[in-house]
């Protein structure tokens, strides 16, 4: 399952979803079988694909440090399932609003290896707290769509 797919099931499946399931959901994600970790790698068309970015986006990320796929034997770009996983972090980050910046600081730390777990932790929790207030906002502008649309005689 592509992530856009699995985005869009999660999307219509339920218009509340719990933070627990959400995170079961994306851990599926990255242990689905379409990110097996025996599997070839494969090129940045299928690469892109998978993971519901295009191919200029996933050149970009590795201009910027963020991914390091591999080469085949003709030179061209390889995505293994590590890098698949790396990608649905990212396409996911950058969703929420985190900065260029901040993705190239928070994989450099994880590049560094385990000692920078805590560090790593105090992004995700500043991420958080960025997103749950677009989610806020995002909540008054939808409570001012459905006030307009009941004063144009709808209703929600």
């Amino acid at each position: 399952m592509s992530t856009e797919a699995l985005i869009e099931q999660l999307l219509s499946d339920s218009a509340d979803v719990s933070e627990d399931s959400a995170v079961d959901a994306l851990h599926a994600l990255l242990d689905d079988s379409t990110i097996e970790d025996d599997a070839a790698p494969i090129g940045i068309a299928e690469a892109a694909d998978l993971v519901g970015l295009t191919p200029h986006t996933l050149r970009y990320y590795e201009q910027q440090g963020l991914t390091r796929p591999g080469r085949d034997a003709s030179g061209y770009r390889a995505y293994s399932a590590a890098d698949l996983r790396r990608l649905v972090f990212l396409a996911r980050m950058r969703l929420s609003g985190m900065p260029m910046r901040e993705l190239r600081r928070y994989i450099g730390l994880v590049e560094q290896g385990d000692a920078t777990t805590g560090e790593r932790r105090a992004i995700m929790i500043e991420q958080r707290e960025r997103i749950r207030r677009r989610v806020r906002e995002l909540n008054l502008a939808l409570a001012a769509t459905e006030y307009k649309i009941r004063t144009y005689g709808g209703h929600p």
